[in-house]
């Protein structure tokens, strides 16, 4: 066999391999052109709400109180402010109350100035000023309160100590995480047995959930709470205590699911 021969051989397999592979690619390119256009399936879905409540009762009380004090100098405002303050301390020690949950909210001191109006005579007039007079020194506290049945007692306590504002006594809980999730749950289970029954109203089966929303707007509800302020210092030791209900709260979740069916 020539040379010439050879190469005609070897140009007819390399011609006879690209028509093969040139027929494969057209093949691949038809199956996908067959897909081009059509709708995408649908599964058939169903949607259901769930609602969940809970009652729980509050197990912390929290409220503030203020000090201040005015003097001609910082230091003697100071002073002043710091000898209050820390008798309120040691007061709410005395009863328990861990210096973990006293905090201190604010601390300022700020300029006091008095305008002196200026004098006029024999025509002409002094321009009026602004007079440095001293410093007022006030502090907030945050007192949290574990054992609820003192609340009562400690706000009376903390009054009598010539405080300037004890206020916004309120309720609350402390874990309020874990009841969001167990008003969750119950929202959850109320949203399948919908389901289930809707399911079996239809004559459909349920396959599997397809999507979870939670719409709750992390609200806390008050049921029959009270709240207690005291814009004034409570200085007749013979008040008697205010007795304050704590009342309940009510946590709501709202969710939604969406199941596919066959």
């Amino acid at each position: 066999m020539n040379n010439q021969e050879k190469v005609w051989k070897v140009g007819m397999w390399v011609g006879v391999l690209l028509t093969i592979f040139l027929a494969i690619i057209s093949i691949k390119e038809l199956k996908s052109i067959s897909y081009v256009g059509k709708d995408t399936q649908i599964p058939n879905v169903i949607t259901v709400n769930g609602k969940g409540e809970k009652i729980a009762i509050p197990d912390i009380a929290t409220f503030s109180f203020g000090i201040n004090e005015t003097a001609k100098v910082v230091g003697e405002a100071q002073s002043k402010a710091t000898e209050k303050i820390n008798k309120a301390l040691d007061a709410l020690k005395a009863n328990g109350i861990d210096k973990k949950d006293i905090k201190t909210i604010s601390y300022n001191i700020n300029p006091r100035y008095e305008y002196i109006q200026g004098i006029c005579t024999a025509g002409s007039c002094r321009p009026g000023r602004q007079v440095l007079t001293g410093y007022e020194v006030s502090q907030t506290t945050e007192v949290k309160i574990r054992d609820i049945t003192k609340a009562g007692a400690l706000f009376e306590t903390i009054g009598s100590l010539d405080v300037q504002n004890v206020n916004g006594l309120t309720f609350s809980i402390d874990d309020i995480d874990n009841v969001k999730a167990e008003a969750r749950d119950i929202a959850i289970k109320d949203a399948k047995s919908k389901a289930k029954t809707l399911a079996k109203d239809l004559g459909v089966r349920l396959v599997r959930i397809t999507n979870f929303y939670d719409s709750s707007d992390d609200s806390v509800y008050p049921q029959y709470a009270e709240s207690f302020s005291v814009g004034a210092s409570i200085k007749t030791a013979s008040v008697p205590a205010p007795q304050i209900p704590a009342g309940e709260q009510k946590v709501i979740s709202k969710i939604s699911i969406t199941y596919e069916i066959k």
